[in-house]
């Protein structure tokens, strides 16, 4: 294994470490949406769900990720570059996983032979405990496992869920209920418990999990509905929210920088970012069928928030739909995906992404038919034609860095149409 491979496992490692998500075995796509939204939310720096998917082998991916890539992975978990990383990780580490692919070494005669065979016996012993073991904890038949779950509120966050299990069969004493991604949303339970609580703070599509032995043998859809309009500044484990009177305001929702500083909330180094996000079923309307409208900008711009990111996600079930937006010159660090489609300003053009934030900026997403238009200002700004997956749509999430004004949303097709005027 070359040296920049094993340093890239490390920085992986992490990156699991720091997130406390389990194993990225058992990670999904909705998962590698969360971790690529909380980069860009710590870092400033966008990387794609997709380009996270292909470094954690989810997506068949030969060679190194670019070295912007590299270099906002590692700012994530406090270095200043790839550079800095190499630096400032042990060489011996590297040395040692390197070794594991060279040659055994000769065999050496004597006293040391007798240690060996010691040695050699208690891994033999060691082996017949862990093949014991292994017999012991077979693979877990889902069929003996039940799992399902029902909320507090109908809609609404923060929303408690009540998680009802069965899991007496599992040949451990616990077993874990996971939320896709957060910590918190992540628990350890006696197999002989039945039931569970745990807090959700932000709506949106999950599914949760009951794992057993390491297992995922139960999963579930799980829509957490917003009840309207969720206001959120995602600067701390939990959120920040802001009463609707706070944000609707003059026939726009809108956040003054004011209110934000009233919560005694830094605006630099790095400005939070500000969430407007209404999850809801609406209806009959897919990512290959839909017509979107908004009319935005970003209402603060300081030396720490030059780029003025600006992201309009349409969230979708196990995937979603991301419009980048920014001030002039700042587009090579947009990410653009739509579904499965998914393209980095460093590797193409999206200039036109770069818009004039001193005014509003009319952004309308057509998709139809396996093609998808985009236009800024009634300009043709991009066009995506292959890769659009069918997924139900279930809610919109504009989010500012720092904060911004929102005129009017309109997300609609041929069965079904959603307005809001503020």
């Amino acid at each position: 294994m070359y040296k920049d491979e094993v340093l890239l496992q490390r920085a992986k490692k992490l990156i699991e470490a720091k997130l406390g998500w389990g194993g990225s075995k058992n990670w999904v796509n909705q998962d590698f949406i969360a971790l690529s939204k909380r980069i860009n939310e710590e870092t400033g720096s966008s990387v794609s769900h997709i380009t996270l998917k292909r470094i954690w082998g989810k997506v068949n991916y030969d060679g190194l990720p670019q070295t912007y890539t590299l270099n906002t992975l590692v700012k994530f978990i406090g270095y200043d570059s790839w550079r800095d990383f190499i630096v400032k990780n042990d060489e011996s580490m590297v040395s040692a996983e390197l070794q594991t692919e060279a040659e055994p070494g000769p065999v050496i005669n004597g006293r040391v032979n007798k240690r060996a065979s010691l040695i050699l016996m208690f891994i033999v012993v060691g082996l017949s405990f862990a093949t014991f073991k292994l017999v012991r904890h077979k693979t877990p038949n889902p069929v003996e496992y039940t799992f399902s779950s029902h909320t507090t509120l109908n809609a609404g966050i923060p929303n408690s869920v009540i998680f009802d299990y069965d899991a007496t069969k599992a040949p451990d004493d616990s077993v874990i209920i996971q939320q896709s991604w957060d910590t918190r949303l992540q628990r350890k339970v006696s197999k002989n418990d039945h039931q569970t609580t745990l807090i959700y703070y932000f709506p949106g599509f999950f599914k949760p999990k009951l794992i057993v032995s390491s297992n995922i043998v139960k999963e579930q859809d799980l829509l957490l509905k917003s009840d309207g309009w969720v206001a959120a500044l995602l600067d701390k484990d939990v959120p920040i929210y802001f009463k609707k009177n706070d944000v609707m305001r003059d026939g726009k929702m809108s956040l003054p920088i004011e209110k934000i500083k009233s919560q005694h909330i830094g605006l630099a180094p790095k400005p939070p970012v500000l969430s407007f996000c209404n999850v809801q079923d609406f209806g009959e309307l897919y990512s290959d069928d839909f017509e979107f409208e908004t009319s935005l900008k970003n209402d603060y711009r300081s030396e720490s928030s030059v780029c003025q990111m600006t992201n309009i996600y349409l969230l979708c079930k196990g995937t979603a739909i991301n419009i980048p937006l920014c001030s002039k010159g700042c587009e090579s660090a947009l990410n653009f995906f739509f579904t499965t489609y998914e393209v980095s300003g460093k590797k193409r053009d999206l200039s036109a992404f770069g818009v004039d934030f001193n005014s509003f900026t009319k952004v309308r997403v057509q998709s139809k038919a396996g093609k998808a238009k985009v236009f800024l200002n009634d300009k043709l700004a991009f066009v995506v034609d292959h890769g659009i997956t069918k997924s139900k749509i279930i809610g919109i999430d504009i989010a500012f860095q720092g904060t911004g004004s929102v005129d009017y949303v309109k997300l609609r097709n041929e069965k079904v149409s959603f307005e809001d005027g503020f």
